[in-house]
């Protein structure tokens, strides 16, 4: 009993076989067990997104349908996952604790319908859609820049400016916006000039929003820590920003509240 208590408990640790302690509080959570990925599950994944996109493809107007839906599932979904597969990213995955299956799921489906609806971004703002520009950071070949940064997904030029677009799709009816998005939207506008502008799909109500990012007021909004989106801080978009409803035409920006 003359040992100090850190003493005692380094000497216990170390009998156990620990000289970390971390690798200890691994050890007694069973941490240090990677879980083998279920590609069956994923599979069963895999098909609920391409069900996901059909059903949405077919109820929405026409005019928001895509006329190429097979080769769509095809390239942005199927080929995808291959992809990822093949270079052996999915073990790797991890987010908040999440099983790598989950966080593939998520990403996937994100990604899947902010392609979906390009043709669409382009008819709002009456653009060839060829004359978007993928400037996201997602990159499904490899590990460390299998990420989401702060940047938009996207740019275009139109009325002698440049738009960047951060296309976001929600799921189930909680429809927030991340802080460090406005701030980087902000940073963006004050270094280049360039104009951010949200779309954000809310696909569970059938709904759109338009939410200009880089001159939102620091007192404008009310800032929430939100568990659902990995405790960062967010604002929930106001439904009067929902200016779209997919069961109708497509709206012209000029007609929206962003329109400069």
């Amino acid at each position: 009993m003359n040992e100090s208590p850190a003493a005692y408990f380094k000497n216990y640790r170390s009998k156990s076989g620990f000289t970390n302690q971390s690798h200890a509080k691994e050890y007694l959570a069973a941490k240090n067990i990677i879980p083998s990925v279920d590609y069956n599950y994923i599979d069963s994944l895999i098909i609920r997104i391409i069900d996901i996109v059909k059903k949405i493809d077919s109820i929405i107007h026409v005019n928001s349908q895509r006329n190429d839906l097979e080769d769509f599932i095809t390239s942005k979904i199927l080929n995808v996952y291959q992809t990822i597969k093949k270079n052996d990213i999915i073990p790797k995955l991890n987010n908040q604790g999440r099983r790598p299956e989950e966080v593939l799921f998520s990403w996937l489906r994100g990604f899947v319908f902010s392609e979906y609806f390009s043709p669409c971004i382009s008819k709002i703002f009456d653009i060839k859609i060829d004359s978007i520009i993928n400037i996201g950071d997602d990159d499904f070949h490899n590990i460390e820049t299998f990420k989401r940064t702060p940047q938009a997904d996207l740019k275009f030029s139109k009325f002698e400016k440049t738009f960047r677009i951060e296309v976001q799709s929600g799921f189930q009816g909680v429809n927030d916006i991340k802080q460090h998005k406005v701030l980087e939207a902000k940073r963006i506008l004050s270094q280049f000039g360039d104009l951010t502008i949200c779309i954000h799909f809310d696909l569970y109500n059938g709904q759109v929003a338009f939410v200009r990012l880089d001159n939102i007021g620091d007192n404008d909004i009310n800032w929430v820590s939100r568990q659902q989106m990995e405790g960062q801080t967010v604002f929930t978009i106001d439904q009067n920003l929902f200016e779209w409803r997919l069961l109708d035409p497509i709206p012209n920006y000029s007609d929206l509240n962003v329109a400069l």
